[in-house]
């Protein structure tokens, strides 16, 4: 497995096969939590990001995390579509922890993935030589290991919102406009609005914190799937839904981790027509 590592602008790397990338940036001391094969396809291929150098905060000694995730099943080099990963990556990057990303063709499992993980589901995330399965457990363990920026969201809160990813996955793959589905996800969505408009700009106020990061990259695919699928999009009768989906994707850490709109696409597929 190659390792490819850049010390200042991180360029798009060849088309290589399990491959990784190095993503220096500073360093600070529901549904199924993880990815299978289905809904969410898998690929295999390396992946970098054009951007600018950024700056550290310690030195570059500093081992970056392992982290097995998806990959684009429609452009070589990308990441892929998975929710759970995006989550687990949007917290790595709000916490500024640098990171080693492995993409994996989970449709073809390569031996190296299955013996880190015999259950052969991402995210996967390497802590103290020991790896670790499921986005619920892996953000913990980094809000744990590194505490600052604290993004842990106060129990009271840490639900919001937990209802609209069943509630959108029902409504995509319903095939009678009267069966309540859509009614289900606007109530859902509707509930949210109001906190959003009660309690600040995210849900836990002025801050983002894991709830947020869990939510927005379900929020990104309810968009595009619902769009395209259904030609159906969030009411103008819920502002506060709307600026949030705006605030969250806006955010330079969801750039850096979104999955691109085909792969989403391509993702549910199989979930509309199946």
């Amino acid at each position: 497995m190659a390792t490819l590592m850049s010390g200042s602008r991180i360029q798009p790397a060849a088309s290589v096969l399990s491959s990784s990338i190095k993503r220096h940036v500073g360093f600070n001391s529901h549904l199924r939590s993880n990815c299978s094969l289905s809904p969410f396809h898998h690929s295999s291929f390396s992946f970098r990001r054009s951007g600018p150098r950024r700056s550290l905060s310690v030195s570059m000694s500093v081992t970056p995390l392992e982290a097995c995730v998806k990959a684009s099943i429609t452009v070589p080099n990308k990441l892929g579509d998975c929710p759970f990963c995006q989550r687990v990556l949007l917290t790595l990057e709000e916490k500024h922890v640098p990171y080693d990303l492995k993409l994996v063709d989970l449709s073809n499992k390569p031996e190296w993935f299955l013996k880190i993980n015999s259950e052969g589901k991402v995210p996967v995330v390497k802590f103290d030589e020991q790896w670790v399965a499921d986005s619920d457990i892996i953000t913990q363990t980094l809000e744990e290991k590194y505490p600052n920026p604290p993004l842990a969201t106060p129990p009271d809160k840490s639900s919001v919102g937990s209802k609209i990813f069943s509630t959108f996955i029902a409504f995509l793959k319903s095939k009678d406009p009267n069966d309540g589905t859509e009614q289900a996800l606007i109530s859902e969505l509707s509930s949210f609005n109001d906190h959003i408009k009660e309690n600040g700009s995210f849900i836990n106020g002025k801050e983002i914190s894991a709830a947020d990061l869990s939510l927005g990259p379900k929020l990104y695919h309810l968009e595009i799937a619902l769009g395209h699928y259904k030609n159906w999009s969030v009411p103008d009768s819920l502002p506060y839904v709307k600026s949030y989906m705006k605030s969250i994707f806006s955010r330079e850490s969801f750039a850096n981790t979104r999955a691109l709109p085909e792969d989403v696409i391509a993702g549910w597929r199989p979930k509309v027509f199946g």
